[in-house]
């Protein structure tokens, strides 16, 4: 390094002697090496050891120039008290390279002046007059405050070149650590050091693309998040699991409120939410009126109106209720004045007429323990075989009843198969209560032979230990097989094929019974010669049809409802004879609601299809004989009354068809590549069944 050189770096004039300085040159040295040891950051440190290593350089210069310089004179002391001049020091300019502070001006005597002064004599400065005193004194202090100035505007100047090395170590610092953050996903901490980045270096390519950077990767974890947990939440609603999907969603709008997917999925959440609110109470409606609980199937179905007042579910629950209530009202009546009759022609001996009497006024007021009563005590009057006590098992009692005997079975559940073949009444405490069973491959949990005639079944539930609706050889929980039997207060369920079957001439009478859960058609007749009459009772959730009558048998049917069956409420395939269809509900099936395929004569009037999937009412060219008048579908899926080519519109305007989905009526429709559905027996296979209409 040249002596000039390390002069400027030290702060030396060209001839100025850096003797005095060396203390100050070694502070300053020891200084600049401790930032070097606590600089804040690597790239710090590095300015800080080239300044170093600088100052080193010019140090050695000086010194090595100081061993051939000799010793100088020290001057002689002024013998005039004079005012010393003052020496601003000199800060070395490696010094405020590294970034070190400027030291204060040093009030020391300028070592230069001293030969100057010296040889101005005592007598020469007395000689001088005050005036021109005062003016050298003034001229000495401009020249010190000129000083000083210069001094500070140097210190200055080296302050903010300090600053300028400080701001671009801590610019490289902020490069480094946003970019760490950006890498560890800490946006917040990115974004707040690319803004203060943007601030030492307005304009910075850095900061731009770093900031973009965030924003970048704060999109790309939003979507992956939001993606995941909307997906969750999704899957979660579609597989019902609604409070989870509402954890899931909710995850999501706390940390970004308002997301527009999330929001939608949560409304979705919100309405499943109503919607099952709205399907359990329809759910228990319906089951309360089931169990003939009009009141309160009123209530609960009223509780949904009250939210949603076009509610169809809920319209039709309150209707059915309350002509429920309406019918209850008139059973009772009824059942009173019967009860009244009987009591008239009470002898103290059996009577058939007042006994029947009295069974239809239980049958009409099942709980009024006064009719309950009387008909005990009249039924007395013919031998009562009691099981258990006279007999341990129903079989037993069977075995050795005659016609007119009465066999009660006790509270309990009863091993099957039964067989009836005398005119008996067998009577259970109530088909919650007294129930006969056997297993679906062993047979018919009771049979009624052709010997019966006149047997009568109340308060016993038929049906099979459990569900078993493999082959085509399926036994029912009733076989009327050529005898005559009346079933009242009966339940005939989850059996593997009919509910209820009658065939080879055999007749049967179901009043207030219900038909359910069986694998093929609640109640069925089959053949000619064979007739079923069913009233007052319900088929509901069947495999099959709801009623089924086919192969030349007859029926009446009245007053019932046919709901939730897999097939059609009421199918009526009887040839040439005679069918009677009349007041029945025929609600919610899968096909339709009632077809008429065959018969020779009848009555078809004021029964109710309601929102059946393929529609209301078909009637076939071959049921033509039938008089169909007063008639309603409503809210069918398909159209509410559908007439086979060849039959003409005019004989059935009396029928009300609205709010159907489809044609409110479809005429000349062709089924001929329709074969007629029907059900099978215990010997014949199933056949299949009407699909949709063409349209």
């Amino acid at each position: 390094m040249t002596l000039s050189a390390a002069r400027i770096i030290l702060g030396l004039s060209p001839d100025e002697d850096p003797r005095p300085h060396l203390a100050e040159f070694r502070a300053a040295r020891d200084r600049i090496a401790e930032w070097v040891r606590t600089a804040s950051d690597e790239a710090t440190a590095d300015r800080y050891q080239e300044g170093l290593i600088e100052f080193d350089q010019a140090l050695a210069a000086i010194l090595e120039l100081l061993e051939e310089i000799p010793v100088l004179p020290q001057p002689q002391p002024s013998p005039l008290p004079v005012k010393p001049l003052m020496k601003v020091a000199v800060v070395p300019r490696a010094v405020l390279v590294a970034g070190g502070t400027a030291p204060q001006a040093a009030a020391e005597p300028v070592p230069e002046a001293a030969p100057l002064l010296s040889s101005v004599s005592k007598s020469s400065v007395s000689s001088v007059p005050a005036p021109r005193r005062r003016s050298f004194a003034r001229l000495g202090w401009m020249l010190v405050f000129l000083l000083a100035i210069l001094g500070g505007g140097y210190l200055l100047y080296q302050y903010e070149q300090d600053q300028v090395v400080r701001r671009k170590a801590r610019i490289t610092v902020l490069e480094r650590e946003g970019s760490e953050f950006v890498e560890h996903r800490r946006w917040q901490d990115a974004s707040q050091c690319f803004s203060e980045l943007e601030e030492l270096s307005p304009g910075s390519e850095v900061a731009r693309l770093g900031h973009r950077s965030v924003e970048a990767g704060m999109a790309e974890e939003q979507t992956q998040f939001v993606g995941y947990l909307t997906g969750q939440a999704i899957a979660e609603l579609e597989a019902g699991r609604l409070e989870e999907a509402q954890a899931a969603i909710q995850c999501v709008l706390e940390k970004y409120p308002g997301e527009k997917e999330a929001t939608a999925i949560l409304a979705r959440i919100t309405s499943a939410r109503a919607s099952r609110i709205r399907d359990k109470a329809i759910a228990d409606a319906r089951q309360q009126r089931d169990d003939k609980q009009w009141n309160e199937a009123i209530a609960t179905a009223r509780k949904v109106l009250s939210t949603t007042p076009d509610d169809a579910d809920a319209q039709a629950i309150v209707a059915d209720a309350t002509a429920g209530l309406a019918k209850q009202a008139a059973d009772l009546a009824k059942a009173k004045d019967l009860l009244e009759r009987a009591v008239a022609r009470d002898q103290g001996k059996f009577d058939a007429q007042a006994l029947n009497w009295l069974r239809e006024a239980v049958a009409l007021a099942p709980g009024d323990a006064v009719i309950a009563a009387r008909l005990e005590k009249m039924a007395s009057y013919t031998r009562t075989l009691r099981v258990p006590g006279d007999f341990a098992t129903p079989a037993e009692a069977l075995a050795g009843a005659h016609d007119r005997d009465r066999i009660v079975l006790a509270e309990q559940s009863w091993k099957g198969q039964l067989v009836v073949n005398a005119a008996v009444e067998l009577e259970g405490a109530g088909p919650g209560k007294t129930i006969v069973m056997c297993p679906a491959t062993e047979g018919c949990p009771i049979l009624i032979g052709p010997a019966a005639k006149g047997a009568r079944i109340s308060g016993i539930a038929f049906r099979h230990e459990a569900f078993h609706a493999l082959g085509t050889d399926r036994f029912s929980a009733a076989l009327v097989n050529g005898g005559t039997a009346t079933f009242v207060d009966c339940r005939f369920s989850d059996a593997s094929g009919h509910g209820l079957v009658v065939i080879e001439n055999g007749s049967a009478v179901a009043s207030h019974c219900r038909f359910s859960d069986n694998g093929w058609n609640g109640a069925s007749v089959s053949g000619p010669g064979s007739t079923l009459d069913v009233s007052d009772s319900e088929s509901i959730n069947n495999f099959g049809h709801g009623i089924e009558s086919w192969d030349g048998a007859a029926i009446t049917l009245s007053n019932n409802r046919c709901e939730g069956n897999c097939r059609n409420g009421i199918h009526a395939d009887n040839a040439t004879t005679t069918t009677t269809i009349t007041g029945n509900q025929l609600v919610a099936n899968r096909e339709f609601g009632l077809v008429l395929d065959s018969a020779g004569s009848g009555k078809i009037a004021d029964n109710t299809a309601r929102a059946n999937l393929l529609g209301g009412i078909v009637i076939r060219k071959a049921a033509a004989a039938l008089s169909v008048t007063h008639n309603t579908a409503t809210l069918n899926q398909g159209p509410g009354l559908v007439l086979e080519k060849g039959l003409s519109q005019a004989p059935y305007a009396t029928n009300t068809s609205t709010k159907n989905t489809a044609q409110q009526i479809l005429t000349n429709a062709d089924l001929s590549q329709y074969e007629t559905p029907k059900e099978a027996l215990p010997d014949k296979k199933e056949k299949p069944s009407l699909k949709a209409l063409p349209p």
